[in-house]
């Protein structure tokens, strides 16, 4: 196979995987980020608040896929996930609590508190559901045929698919279309009669959404990139552990990368093939930024389709006129909000009294005691206004990693739903009111020494999500996740198989499947294809071709 210029945009976790994958195969890959630092939303911030760390954005990993870290040996540098148990805290406001992680045993013993029924039911709903994640995560690493089919590789694409879906006995098959056709209150109805284990449970159909989905709640539960299905676990030094790794294994690999590269345009031949991509750097020693063109064989646009068809490709818009309607018809609505708060102490939860590190500090701090409560928030979203009273899901990841804060400090992660996108000139006014009025008012009702530890935070809006790491709408999966944006209709039909109606261009952001989260796997999945079309094995199939070691 002759070595070919590849051209990635976007230093985000999926651009560095298929880079580095390319580079392995020994192409020479260049990398094309905007902001200053690789990783997009996985990475981590040292200079908003000096000395402390922040996961700006993305802030726990269970879905990277082990593959790429074994592929790549980002063990190696110094890629480490830090297990959590319990894995779950959910205080209620008469001083109640439901404390959920690995052990089985202690999860029903706490179930028991609400309900000795639920207790009975909880193993097997886990089982149930962890064994149809088992079979979705699997989709994962797939390419999704087109439909109708557009190529052979499609049709091989397609009868993979085929081949996984016999590997569903009839049961499983009617539990998973159950699921995705439930809504998912009415889903964990079935199974159980405690209000705070539904509510705790539902947080995951939700998350990063703006209507419930059962393929969002199975979305929650299928990774494992803590060795077991559905454990989600810190990263050490932050999310950013993963772009670090990843860049190193980059580099050792021979990628370049460029940091405050800005691509402007994909160029084009006359045979609507890519010829490469101009770019505009910034440099801290120069007084002007720079022009520079880089050729290309192959570019693989690692952010927003929309952004990549709407903006790179402007130049030519008799080509992709229909590519940028349909994808624009896509849904990117958001209500996802991020707060990253530094704190000179430990939280004192109401419902579990202590200053020092406790089990009820360790996991996921769900502030959604009842169903109720989280309808109403998803209700205030549909009138178009901010929540009243927020879905929160707080973690406190300098309690078990000391590399984040200083002594006896910590940082705190606020995940909040629902708040709308919003760019009007007030919005940044407007969000701060809604932090300092809303949130800290919830907060200081579960945590009694809130005032006392609280020093600053970092508050990200939608509209503010869109603006840093170009999140269209500021939706963090770079496009709804609902049935109707999934397999082979992400981004848009005839465009699933990470190719596009260009020569040369393919895609590899959150936009492609699987979809958002921290995986790897669309920059995973997109690399085997570029080097499926540079050198097709012979007799080669989706099932049996694997990257060359």
């Amino acid at each position: 196979m002759d070595s070919k210029n590849i051209v990635v945009i976007g230093g985000g976790h999926n651009g560095l995987v298929s880079a580095a994958y390319l580079a392995r195969a020994g192409h020479k890959v260049s990398v094309l980020e905007s902001r200053c630092s690789v990783g997009g939303a996985a990475s981590s911030d040292t200079t908003t608040f000096p000395g402390y760390t922040l996961s700006t954005a993305s802030y726990l990993n269970s879905l990277f896929l082990p593959e790429i870290v074994s592929d790549l040996d980002l063990k190696r540098f110094g890629y480490e996930v830090i297990l959590r148990n319990p894995s779950s805290f959910t205080p209620l406001p008469d001083g109640r609590t439901l404390l959920l992680g690995p052990d089985m045993d202690a999860n029903m013993r706490e179930i028991a508190k609400f309900s000795s029924r639920d207790a009975l039911a909880y193993p097997r709903y886990e089982k149930e559901l962890g064994e149809i994640a088992d079979w979705v995560a699997k989709l994962m690493t797939m390419t999704p045929p087109n439909i109708p089919p557009c190529s052979w590789r499609d049709i091989e694409n397609l009868c993979a698919l085929a081949r996984h879906t016999l590997r569903l006995n009839p049961v499983q098959m009617y539990r998973l279309t159950k699921l995705l056709h439930t809504n998912p209150a009415e889903y964990l109805d079935q199974w159980f009669e405690s209000d705070i284990l539904k509510a705790t449970l539902l947080t995951d159909a939700l998350i990063g959404a703006t209507k419930m989905s059962g393929y969002v709640l199975l979305h929650h539960v299928m990774g494992e990139a803590g060795g077991a299905r559905g454990v989600w676990g810190y990263m050490r030094g932050g999310m950013g552990g993963i772009s670090s790794a990843l860049r190193a294994s980059c580099e050792e690999h021979g990628v370049t990368i460029h940091c405050n590269a800005h691509a402007l345009r994909i160029t084009l031949t006359g045979d609507k093939t890519v010829s490469g991509v101009v770019s505009k750097i910034h440099h801290e020693s120069w007084k002007n930024p720079k022009r520079n063109f880089d050729s290309a064989d192959v570019v693989i646009s690692a952010i927003s389709p929309t952004y990549t068809f709407a903006t790179l490709l402007s130049s030519y818009e008799g080509i992709v006129r229909d590519v940028r309607r349909a994808i624009a018809t896509k849904d990117n609505n958001s209500a996802s909000m991020k707060i990253n708060c530094v704190l000179s102490g430990v939280p004192d939860f109401y419902a579990m009294r202590g200053t020092e590190i406790g089990p009820q500090h360790k996991g996921t701090i769900h502030i959604s005691p009842s169903v109720g409560y989280i309808l109403d928030a998803l209700k205030d979203y549909r009138d178009g206004t901010p929540s009243r009273e927020p879905m929160l899901e707080l973690t406190i990841p300098s309690a078990l990693d000391d590399t984040l804060a200083p002594p006896l400090h910590h940082v705190m992660n606020i995940f909040l739903q629902c708040y709308p996108y919003d760019n009007k000139p007030d919005s940044e006014q407007r969000k701060m009111q809604y932090f300092e009025g809303v949130v800290t008012n919830i907060l200081r009702r579960y945590i009694a020494n809130w005032d006392a530890i609280y020093v600053d935070a970092q508050v990200l809006s939608p509209h503010n999500l869109e603006q840093e790491f170009g999140m269209v709408g500021g939706n963090i999966f770079h496009g709804g996740m609902g049935l109707s944006q999934l397999f082979s209709f992400r981004p848009i039909r005839g465009m699933a198989n990470y190719r596009t109606p260009i020569k040369g261009l393919y895609l590899s952001g959150a936009g492609t499947h699987p979809g958002g989260g921290v995986t790897g796997a669309c920059g995973y999945n997109a690399a085997r294809e570029v080097l499926y079309d540079l050198a097709p094995p012979p007799e080669a199939t989706s099932r049996d071709y694997m990257f060359p070691g």
